[in-house]
């Protein structure tokens, strides 16, 4: 109950952070704002926010020039592309069917690691029901029913289509970058560098110059990108360190219910019984393939006496003097999943 007490907060303040990035998405894109704009932006206040954490710290960048090559193949993945493409669907659809759709992330990093990694090749029937009813939600969320044609399937199908990037990202992430000494934080801000390099090429060439989107959309531009892109990165960290990564991944599950909540309380926007509906099912879904090995964490002594902390079969001892490195890594995805997947 104690341990309930400490980690509690930050739980229910992230999951929060990051349900609202679709409300803040939606207030930008309604002021105007063009997509890749929004895009570059929230990069290039996540990546400042992210390095003055590191100076604060005084830890080191990376200097590598794989782990900067990797992160730039990262960036796209999980920051350039599925930025843009949330910024865009939600200029056709509301931020709670956005947020809705974010939640099959999960479900396109199992599909993405089956493909890619090698203890991943047999998911079993439970997990392979869980996609199926997964792919069932989607279509419920979408309303498939009014057509391919309307706006608002193709605003849902470009926010699934970040959702599969995401997935792809956790993928790659996982193969390339997951077994470097870096903190989550050093290596976070390496990729959002990367991003807004990129953006910074793109969005003048595909969205012309910038224009001042009004007090309101700025400040929300600004939340979205230095405490959403940023800040959570290092709340989810803590997050982490106090409940393991299991507690920590179902930050997915709560993120569509503030999406949902501030979408309908702010922005007056509707919840249709589709999105309920399907956004139930693919919550279940994400339940259903979640590994076995990702539940409560155990526990065993170490020579010196002291208990080491497993979660997800990976051991996550807390060193005195190292400040968490082990438990700053990128470990499992899960974890990935959780601190990228915010829209």
């Amino acid at each position: 109950m104690v341990g309930a007490r400490r980690w509690w907060p930050g739980f229910v303040v992230l999951s929060a952070i990051w349900g609202a990035s679709f409300a803040l998405i939606k207030v930008a894109v309604e002021a105007g704002v063009p997509p890749l704009w929004v895009a570059l932006w929230r990069s290039l206040l996540g990546a400042s926010t992210l390095w003055a954490i590191l100076a604060v710290r005084r830890e080191r960048a990376p200097r590598e020039r794989a782990v900067w090559g990797h992160s730039a193949v990262v960036a796209v993945l999980l920051n350039t592309v599925p930025f843009t493409l949330f910024s865009f669907g939600e200029t056709r659809v509301s931020s709670v069917l956005a947020g809705v759709l974010n939640a099959t992330t999960p479900l396109f990093t199992l599909l993405f690691a089956v493909a890619t990694v090698a203890e991943e090749r047999r998911p079993g029937a439970r997990r392979l029901s869980g996609l199926a009813l997964g792919f069932a939600g989607v279509l419920t969320v979408l309303g498939v029913w009014r057509g391919i044609g309307s706006g608002e399937v193709t605003g849902g199908l470009a926010c699934l289509a970040a959702a599969c990037c995401y997935g792809a990202g956790f993928a790659y992430l996982r193969r390339f970058l997951s077994g470097r000494p870096h903190t989550v934080t050093a290596l976070s801000a390496v990729q959002i560098t990367c991003a807004a390099a990129e953006l910074a090429v793109i969005a003048p060439l595909g969205a012309g110059a910038p224009h001042w989107p009004g007090a309101g959309p700025a400040a929300a531009l600004l939340v979205l990108g230095a405490v959403g892109t940023g800040f959570a990165y290092v709340l989810n960290l803590g997050l982490v360190r106090a409940a393991g990564t299991a507690v920590a991944s179902a930050v997915t599950y709560v993120m569509p219910l503030w999406s949902t909540a501030l979408g309908a309380a702010f922005l007056a926007e509707p919840v249709g019984w589709n999105a309920l509906v399907g956004g139930a099912a693919v919550i279940a879904a994400v339940v259903l393939t979640r590994p076995a090995r990702a539940g409560a964490p155990a526990q065993r002594r170490t020579e010196d006496g002291t208990e080491d902390r497993t979660e997800g079969g990976k051991e996550g001892r807390m060193e005195d003097g190292m400040e968490g490195r082990m438990e700053d890594r990128t470990e499992t995805p899960e974890q990935a999943a959780t601190e990228a997947a915010h829209g």
